[in-house]
């Protein structure tokens, strides 16, 4: 008997094999049929059928894949079926979530539909996966220049400011200052000062998603990424010790332009003192 259920249990698997290679083969073909009648909602169908059936085959279809995703997204766009465009490259992404040109496209409809931070990201990430896509870099470099404020240039490059909040940030870590958050912090320089002067713990918050992103290159080019701990998290979402471990000794910002209030800023240093700033014994 052990041996009579041995080979039933092999013959099983044998034909379930056989099941799914004969499923995969006749996905496929359906697939090039519908792509050549140009139905590319039916073949992307077909084709997420097959990766997941057999995902071995990621690699010879890719191109292919690429193609009917793209075209049946521009449906879908046309369609103003937004929701269903955005689950498709959801699904993409999760099979491919390392393909820069996938990355790439998902940027360009969020680009479109206006949602410019997010679409950044994308861009970005195409480029870090491919330093030298060259789509995906003109397209982040486009991207950049509507969501960074001309104002951040202005500001690096006063070196009066810069040399006085260096002095100020050097001169509160060498009084005992030696955790510091840095709020809002744009591309990170004022965390690198804090760091610089020698604070044990550097830690920055900054809601937006391509200053974020433009700050851990920054901190990354001066070797500092282990040593300040960045955030995407706007400061009153901040929580210890979820996001930081305990109260920080010293709060910084450089938001005291017209953000002062527009940037709600004034909260933020509220809610700094009363949650995440050590209070004066």
């Amino acid at each position: 008997m052990p041996n009579s259920n041995a080979k039933f249990n092999c013959n099983h698997r044998g034909g379930q094999e056989a099941g799914r290679r004969e499923l995969v083969s006749r996905s496929l073909q359906s697939a090039q049929h519908c792509l050549e009648d140009q139905d590319f909602g039916t073949a992307y169908a077909h084709y997420l059928l097959v990766l997941n059936l057999a995902p071995e085959l990621k690699t010879s279809v890719k191109e292919t894949f690429q193609f009917t995703l793209f075209k049946w997204a521009e449906e879908l766009d046309s369609l103003s079926r937004i929701q269903d465009l955005f689950n498709c490259y959801e699904q993409a992404l999760e099979l491919y979530p390392n393909d820069e040109v996938i990355c790439n496209s998902m940027g360009e409809h969020l680009f479109r539909m206006g949602f410019r931070d997010e679409a950044a990201g994308y861009f970005h990430k195409a480029v870090k996966l491919n330093p030298d896509f060259a789509d995906a870099k003109e397209n982040f470099y486009r991207v950049a220049n509507w969501l960074v404020e001309r104002w951040h240039f202005i500001m690096l490059n006063d070196a009066k400011r810069n040399l006085t909040y260096l002095k100020a940030i050097e001169n509160a870590v060498r009084s005992g200052c030696k955790s510091v958050l840095d709020i809002g912090t744009g591309t990170g320089i004022l965390s690198m000062f804090a760091k610089k002067a020698g604070a044990s713990f550097v830690y920055a918050c900054e809601l937006s998603k391509t200053m974020y992103e433009l700050a851990r290159d920054v901190v990354a080019a001066n070797n500092m990424e282990r040593d300040i701990k960045l955030l995407h998290l706007k400061s009153l979402d901040i929580e210890i010790p979820k996001h930081i471990p305990e109260r920080v000794s010293l709060v910084v910002t450089e938001t005291v332009d017209a953000g002062l209030f527009g940037e709600g800023i004034v909260e933020s240093l509220i809610h700094a003192w009363e949650h995440l700033l050590l209070q004066p014994k």
